[in-house]
Parts: C-alpha cells; structure tokens; sequence
C-alpha cells in the first residue's frame, strides 16, 4: 500500500516506538536505518517514560496483575481496571521493542520480589489464568527468566473445542473465547521468536484453527457476528480482541513460519480495508476503561498513529 508523503511524514514523527515498525514494516528501510531507531525506545519517549516508573523490586505500582492494594481501595469497586502494574508495564515494553538489556536483572528482581494476587503464586511461574499466562510466557522468555512450567501448562489446558478460555479454570465454560486464545496465540508465539524454540508451534498451529474455522469474526454455531469487539478498533488492545489484533498475529505468525495469508482471513482483511480514512489512517476507538501511566496514542475518534501502522501492514502483508 503506498502511503501518502502526508502521512508517511505523520507516521514517522511519532514516538520512536512507533517509528522503528514503520520503517521496517511500511518503508522497507534496512537493518542500518530501523535498529538505531528501535535502540532509541528505552531511552526516549513512551520506552523510557515507563522504565523510570519501575519500582526498585522490579515491579511497577507494587504489584503482580493489579497496583498494590487495589483490591482494599475504593478504585476496586470502579468499572475497569488499571493497567499500571508490573505484567501490563513488560507487555507494553516488550511490544515497544524495549531491549531486553535495558531492564537489567528485574527478571531476578521480579522472581525474589513479585507474586501473583491469585494465591500467592511465583511470577514466573504464572497462575491459572490463560492471558496472564500468556503475557508471562511472552515476557519471561523476552527476559530470559524460566518459563519452563507455562510451557507445559498451554498444551494440558487446551479445550475440546481447539482454543483457551480465561473463565475455564473456575469451571465457568467448556467453549474457548476469541479474547483468550488470541492472547494465548501471541504469547506462544512470542516465546518462539524469543528463544527460537518450537516445541510449542504443533499447539500454536492447531489452535490458530478454531480463529480461522470463524474467519476470524462469526461464531461457528449460527454464523453471525461474535459480537461487536471485533470491530472496535484500539490502542493499546491491551487483553481485547479485534479483527486487527487477530489479523496482526496471523501477519506475524505467517512471517515466523513462511507460510502465505490464508483465504480464511479475507472477511476480516474487508472489515479493516472498510475502516481505513480516505487519507490513509485509522481513527482511534474508545480506549478500556482505567488507570494508566500517561497516553500513548490519540484520542478517541482522532487518527491513530498505532492503528495506522498495524492497519497498514497487515494490508500491505495481505495484498503482496
């Protein structure tokens, strides 16, 4: 897709965050161009913002999942949550392309210092709930901390049905959700990528089948939409699955595994071509409701140099 020079001029005056993925993914710029400007994340802008919040334990707002002592506050009882504490901070970090040298030894920090609210349990190890898991899957191997528990846990808690379900370890649902297997794909596949093991891509393969059986957007029973999320279009997505979140993951997954986009995709790929601007952009949705560190993207209704970037080459990846 070629951008126009308005818009490619806007993309590239962002946050170097948001700048390195466009010269790799839109521009096509070389190694000698991206990697500087990547390098620049942990010392500038949204990068180094976050890192100067870290806690001296190596966690951020004193906690696992949730700040410390949110549930004995009154924000406890507010609709939403924060997103402050230590797993949602890695995630941005690490999507950022924050180098992993940058946070020094907060993988050992975090391992003496920083347990999950569900039960007390050891961070690394995760707990039992499957987008938890799968961010501490993503973020430990990114660390080099041992994930080796997580590892076994995403093929022994697979549902019947092909994904995972968040609400499944409280014996809550037998049917997998597109919000939790998406997140438990991209964490999968992180961890690949991360430390060039496969020993997870069988299970990774087969559940990216219960997304692509849907094309990505219906429900397999009746055929209609799965519900309106898959429309609804924002950054940071932080757990919430979209058509572009999932579309993104399958761009990813098929450079990692060299394989070509699937016709699968095709419904989803149209509803994101219909979302596009007449100038290129993709408008900011209504972001999740809760505390932050500072903004990171534009208002809702305002165009979206984040949306525009993934929209951009998940079209690019899909028409080539």
């Amino acid at each position: 897709m070629t951008l126009s020079t308005q818009t490619r001029d806007w993309l590239l005056g962002g946050d170097p965050a948001v700048r390195w993925q466009v010269e790799r993914d839109l521009l096509g710029a070389p190694d000698a161009v991206w990697r500087p400007t990547r390098a620049r994340v942990a010392s500038e802008g949204f990068g180094a913002a976050l890192l100067s919040v870290q806690d001296p334990d190596g966690r951020w707002a004193g906690g696992a999942h949730f700040p410390g002592g949110f549930f004995d506050s009154a924000e406890a009882e507010q609709p939403g949550q924060p997103w402050t504490a230590t797993s949602w901070s890695l995630n941005q970090l690490r999507e950022w392309g924050v180098d992993s040298a940058a946070l020094g030894d907060t993988a050992e920090r975090l391992a003496r210092n920083c347990r999950w609210e569900y039960d007390d349990m050891p961070f690394w190890g995760g707990e039992v709930d499957v987008c938890i898991n799968a961010f501490t899957l993503a973020n430990g191997a990114w660390l080099g901390a041992d994930v080796s528990r997580l590892v076994r846990w995403f093929p022994d808690h697979r549902l019947a049905d092909g994904g995972w379900n968040c609400e499944a370890e409280e014996g809550d649902s037998v049917r997998s959700s597109f919000h939790s297997t998406l997140n438990a794909l991209r964490g999968m596949l992180s961890y690949e990528q991360s430390t060039g093991d496969t020993s997870l891509r069988s299970t990774r393969r087969a559940a990216e089948e219960y997304l692509l059986r849907r094309q990505l957007l219906f429900r397999e029973s009746t055929g209609e939409l799965v519900g309106d999320f898959v429309t609804q279009f924002v950054y940071p997505n932080r757990h919430r699955y979209s058509a572009l979140a999932a579309l993104d993951y399958f761009r990813d997954a098929s450079l990692t595994d060299g394989t070509a986009p699937d016709p699968q995709l095709e419904a989803a790929l149209d509803l994101v071509r219909a979302a596009r601007q007449a100038d290129g952009t993709w408008l900011q949705g209504a972001p999740l409701i809760g505390r932050t560190w500072f903004p990171v993207d534009a208002p809702e209704g305002e165009p979206s140099r984040w949306l525009t970037l993934i929209g951009t080459r998940v079209l690019d990846w899909a028409d080539s």
